[in-house]
């Protein structure tokens, strides 16, 4: 293109950054799919300690993703046929997984959700599958924008090109944003880490204080005439009872026999001097904070009235479920705009319970506003004139 004797060019792509995932290290373990071998072992090892072994962060975890997996998709845009193909691709289940509920939990604990297209013979979408994020890795070219995806099992290495033959994508890459990474997200392990390994700190000091007949450890003072001290064989002999008669679970609550100058002195600090409750009660907190969930959901302590309850529950889905679906289904649509030009798929609010008196408010300030026209109140409410509503792209 020519303007006044001036020749356009594109415009370079920047140089992005080649580091992989050095930045979401947590214990010196990268948290994210990088292509180090440490980077996997490390998610996999904090997924068992801080998921699979905590109740608060299962528990949210599962609020939050069974909840975007539930939720009802509208697709439009494209045709009706295409529509109705995208809402079955999405709602397939594929090797056992919902597609939307495994991107959820991806994107929320590994800040990275990979889709891979599978294609017919025909080149169409068959099937969308979600890739476990902590085997991907990005291959990227000499400017550092990526061209393909590594995914590694064991010792087996594939390399998925990112787009196929015909320039659509073949892998899309769903990632929360990260601000110190050009390629990967940031999720909310990392952060819960802490939190997680408080509280089942605590679980487990809370268990050994109940093998123990919940009394804390101590020693015993030998108060000896004139300033003796024990002999070796009364040493040994009153450590050897100890062990035998009072250590272990079996032995707790056993009443002790004190003789000969001897006396128990407790060590430890009583759970409400360590103000032990209220410890694990705030890490329980810290871990629903980084999972965006509401703590009353997750009965914590609180004012848990009716009220509160319904508004937790409206805070989830408006903080953290619908725009975590936004994001899915966004990413979703985008990549299969290649075979569905115009494919729009978001969450179909009008169906969530939670968001049920949001949508009555909003009914009735429309039906009260005398200065609007019938066909104006429809179209606000997204009603077509058949009565039927016309954002989910359906016939009536």
């Amino acid at each position: 293109m020519r303007l006044f004797g001036w020749k356009g060019t594109a415009s370079p792509r920047p140089v992005l950054s080649r580091v992989h995932g050095i930045s979401g290290a947590v214990g010196g373990m990268s948290l994210l799919g990088g292509p180090m071998a440490e980077g996997m072992a490390g998610y996999e090892s904090h997924i068992r300690s801080s998921v699979l072994s905590n109740p608060i962060a299962q528990r949210a975890m599962r609020l939050v993703t069974e909840a975007a997996g539930g939720a009802a998709i509208m697709a439009q845009g494209a045709s009706a046929a295409e529509n109705a193909r995208a809402k079955e691709l999405v709602r397939h289940i594929s090797a056992g997984q919902g597609l939307v509920e495994m991107l959820a939990m991806h994107l929320m604990l590994h800040g990275n959700a990979y889709v891979q297209i599978i294609s017919d013979d025909a080149g169409n979408p068959a099937e969308l599958f979600a890739l476990r994020p902590e085997r991907v890795s990005v291959d990227l070219d000499a400017q550092g924008w990526p061209v393909a995806y590594i995914y590694r099992v064991g010792e087996r290495r594939n390399r998925l090109e990112a787009e196929d033959g015909g320039g659509r994508p073949a892998i899309l890459h769903l990632k929360a944003g990260h601000p110190l990474d050009d390629h990967y997200g940031l999720g909310c392990l990392g952060v819960a880490t802490g939190p997680v390994a408080i509280h089942n700190a605590a679980t487990r000091w809370n268990r050994a204080l109940l093998d123990n007949a919940a009394r804390p450890s101590g020693a015993l003072i030998y108060d000896g005439k004139d300033g003796m001290a024990l002999s070796a064989d009364q040493f040994a002999r009153l450590k050897s009872e100890l062990e035998s008669a009072f250590q272990g679970a079996s032995n707790a609550g056993r009443p002790m026999l004190l003789e000969g100058g001897l006396s128990w002195q407790t060590l430890s600090m009583s759970p409400s001097e360590m103000d032990f409750v209220a410890l694990k009660e705030g890490a329980a907190r810290e871990i629903a904070l980084a999972f965006g969930v509401p703590p009353l959901l997750l009965g914590l302590p609180g004012d848990n009235s009716y009220a509160n309850y319904r508004e937790a529950n409206k805070a989830l889905w408006r903080q953290t479920v619908l725009p975590l679906l936004s994001k899915i289904l966004g990413g979703l649509a985008q990549g299969l705009r290649g075979w569905m030009p115009g494919l729009v798929l978001s969450a179909d609010t009008d169906s969530v319970p939670e968001l049920a008196e949001e949508r009555s408010v909003h009914w009735d300030r429309i039906s009260a506003a005398d200065f609007l026209s019938a066909e104006e109140k429809r179209s606000l409410l997204g009603l077509d004139e058949a009565g039927a509503i016309s954002r989910r792209g359906e016939q009536p």
